[in-house]
């Protein structure tokens, strides 16, 4: 007889029992593929970073991967160096020797790293991926905040070039320009540089292997330079715009009962990770997550 209450409780809590399910169907949808799910938190201020690749490795560690895998990703970004990581320990454990991105709704920043590591990117029209650089929490009067490393950059160069200009009282410049620490900013410039320098490199060993690095630079701009098109690090780069890179996406019919079954994977997971966790890494069978710092 099915336990109600038990039933009941593991819905009211998001736990991960209530999502499991529907990993099977999936799974035989994307030739047998495992899938794997890692959810970051839109709600909360926390940020990709290698406590998601350790749970990552514990995970797959436990299940069969032989025909391959696809990762289940959805994240506002973080440490481009864990998303490295993350495509390596990816690579590393499927049988294949490759793996696919799964998005169905947003992998932004360091998440986009992921995907741009990736042999395949499953997408719906509405997914999105956006540029790659980081993303920096700072505390400004007793609060987190979050911006993107190039609108600090872009910001403080601009301010800088017009003070530098100015024919006229150089007071509010200088007043504005103290609001920054130049250490920091040219931290921020090298944290720009090492993400595109990944995010080029996963392409050059996978997607675009035996194109120059200049060429992928040019194919995939609008990812590594916001003012190349985006104009916001926020703004989505949506599939048609991400296939006209030459990127290997695959656009999924949301009319079809692969993707309402994906998109039902995604609510849960993504209510989970607003509510009682900030991130969960999850598969059929395995699940580990981190509370949510409230």
């Amino acid at each position: 007889m099915r336990n109600s209450y038990k039933a009941i409780f593991a819905e009211h809590a998001q736990s991960p029992e209530t999502r499991q399910s529907l990993f099977e169907p999936i799974q035989k949808e994307l030739d047998g593929r495992a899938l794997v799910t890692l959810f970051t938190s839109f709600q909360y201020n926390v940020a990709l970073d290698d406590t998601d690749a350790d749970m990552l490795q514990s995970v797959l560690q436990q299940n069969d991967l032989s025909s391959g895998l696809v990762l289940m990703l959805h994240t506002p970004g973080g440490d481009g160096l864990a998303a490295e990581r993350i495509v390596n320990i990816c690579k590393a454990y499927s049988g294949t020797g490759d793996f696919w991105v799964l998005v169905p709704g947003k992998a932004k920043s360091a998440g986009t790293i992921i995907a741009l590591g990736a042999s395949k990117i499953l997408m719906s029209t509405s997914s999105e991926l956006g540029p790659v650089d980081p993303q920096i929490f700072r505390n400004e009067n007793g609060r987190t905040k979050v911006f993107s490393a190039h609108s600090l950059v872009s910001g403080y160069d601009k301010l800088f070039a017009e003070a530098t200009s100015a024919t006229g009282p150089m007071e509010p410049y200088l007043l504005q320009l103290s609001n920054y620490d130049v250490r920091e900013i040219n931290s921020y410039r090298s944290l720009i540089n090492l993400a595109e320098d990944i995010a080029v490199k996963m392409l050059a060993a996978g997607a675009m292997n035996g194109v120059d690095t200049a060429e992928i630079q040019k194919r995939v701009k609008i990812f590594l330079d916001p003012d190349a098109g985006t104009l916001s690090h926020g703004r989505p780069i949506f599939a048609a715009e991400a296939s006209g890179t030459g990127l290997p996406i695959e656009v999924l019919d949301v009319k079809s009962e692969l993707w309402e079954n994906i998109y039902e994977l995604y609510a849960r997971s993504e209510r989970f990770v607003s509510g009682r966790a900030a991130k969960s890494v999850e598969s059929k069978e395995d699940a580990f997550y981190v509370s949510s710092p409230e």
